[in-house]
């Protein structure tokens, strides 16, 4: 016999996902116009007006939605779309910009990064252990924030053995053009192989602030190990995503 397991998530929480779930597969399209609050109370089983107004407001909250007076809520054009990391791996050309502002401008974009601190610390267990450290060694932590038209959309925080970073721009709190994978390529080391371990997990409250996000928004991060010739790593990054404006897209030849 099947178990039975019922949604613990209030009847609004509930609508909202069913709702949010048409516009991102696209079934609801930019512009289009959702029933009035009548008709959404009658398709989701007779519900309370309140019910259906706290849904359209958590629609609201993340942008996938706006109420236009005396007309309705109608779909907006939304911002979660496809990202594809391999696009950004290989390093900047010498004096090109930081990949992610190129590749934007390819989709009639504007990238941009804000470097929020650059710092030497012990790094967390699982980075020391990518990185190869040994026990209390420290690395090179260099954190910023990444945006599509001025949504942040990404919060990085990258990690470098302190031996790569030692005499470099990397310890300074200072932009790089072309990003650090330019300044290591520069230096001897291009990245030759990078390993992505992805997870949805519930937002820390520096990730809520750092990129905005609306209440009970997961996020997806990325914990990304790069690696040098005779795979060496030389950069650990965690990418913190806002779940509402990215879907990653992966391309493997099978």
């Amino acid at each position: 016999m099947a178990r039975e397991f019922k949604d613990p998530r209030s009847p609004h929480q509930k609508i909202a996902a069913e709702v949010r779930r048409q516009i991102t597969r696209g079934d609801l399209s930019p512009g289009s116009k959702l029933g009035s609050t009548a008709e959404l109370m009658e398709q989701y089983g007779g519900v309370a007006n309140t019910t259906i107004q706290k849904a359209l407001q958590m629609l609201k909250a993340e942008g996938l939605v706006e109420g236009m007076p005396g007309k309705g809520v109608f779909v907006r054009q939304h911002a979660q779309q496809p990202i594809e990391p391999i696009t950004f791996m290989k390093p900047a050309d010498p004096g090109e910009p930081y990949p992610w502002m190129t590749e934007a401008a390819k989709r009639q974009q504007v990238g941009r990064s804000q470097l929020l601190n650059v710092e030497i610390v012990h790094p967390p267990v699982e980075v020391a252990e990518a990185l190869e450290l040994e026990e209390g060694e420290q690395a090179l932590l260099r954190k910023q924030i990444l945006f599509l038209d001025d949504q942040p959309t990404e919060l990085t925080r990258s990690y470098y053995p302190l031996g790569l970073a030692e005499g470099t721009q990397m310890l300074e709190k200072k932009r790089i053009r072309g990003g650090t994978p330019a300044l290591l390529n520069s230096l001897g080391f291009p990245p030759r192989e990078f390993v992505d371990e992805l997870s949805s997990e519930i937002p820390t409250e520096e990730e809520v602030i750092a990129l905005e996000l609306p209440k009970d928004m997961p996020v997806l991060v990325a914990f990304r190990v790069v690696y040098s010739d005779d795979r060496r790593p030389i950069e650990v990054t965690l990418m913190t995503k806002a779940a509402h404006r990215y879907r990653m897209r992966y391309r493997m030849p099978v």
